[in-house]
């Protein structure tokens, strides 16, 4: 590799989570290197710096096409296509939702909604029915978060993300109160007496 310690640090680290996340390692390299990279990259450079050859170039950047993750670019003067990636971080996290969401949970809901409509009239099935229901119900309550975090600007989502160690504390506090029904008060720490 062609690249500074810092970049190569980073780099290798995405290759060896990139098949964590369900893309191959040179997909998550290629990755790695453009959103750390300041100015957009063309394929020749890419290859050159991280030493993959045109063709593992080429089918990386496809991959990263398909999940709408690039930025193509053209520059005055010169034929090739540059690639970058979203400045916004969060933006990046709003396009991995949707296109996760796109490949995993909308074939999974069809599945479920089908076999919710289809299945109704057998009777001997009914725990596998239950389950179908739950699941359902459950897949598309995520799906409804996400929809409504997706329209959350990017100041929300981390003003509500911030949220969460506060509502962690009322949380634990409500417990609290509800397991002392004529104990200590419940703002007073818990004792193993209390238990």
């Amino acid at each position: 590799m062609n690249l500074s310690p810092l970049m190569t640090t980073l780099v290798l680290h995405f290759g060896e989570m990139g098949s964590r996340w369900g893309i191959n390692r040179t997909v998550g390299q290629i990755y790695a290197y453009l959103v750390f990279s300041q100015d957009a990259r063309n394929a020749d450079q890419i290859g050159e710096d991280l030493g993959f050859s045109r063709s593992n170039v080429s089918m990386g950047l496809k991959e990263l096409k398909s999940w709408n993750l690039l930025r193509p670019h053209h520059q005055p003067g010169d034929r090739k296509e540059y690639f970058s990636v979203p400045e916004d971080v969060w933006e990046i996290a709003r396009i991995l939702v949707r296109e996760r969401r796109q490949r995993e949970l909308d074939p999974t809901l069809s599945v479920l909604r089908d076999a919710q409509l289809s299945h109704r009239q057998d009777g001997g099935e009914r725990y596998a029915q239950r389950r179908v229901d739950e699941m359902l119900g459950f897949l598309e309550l995520i799906v409804t978060w996400t929809e409504d975090m997706q329209n959350l600007s990017a100041d929300d989502l981390r003003r509500l993300m911030k949220l969460g160690a506060g509502v962690n504390k009322v949380l634990e506090f409500s417990r609290r109160g509800r397991r002392a029904d004529s104990g200590p008060s419940a703002l007073e720490p818990r004792t193993e007496q209390d238990s």
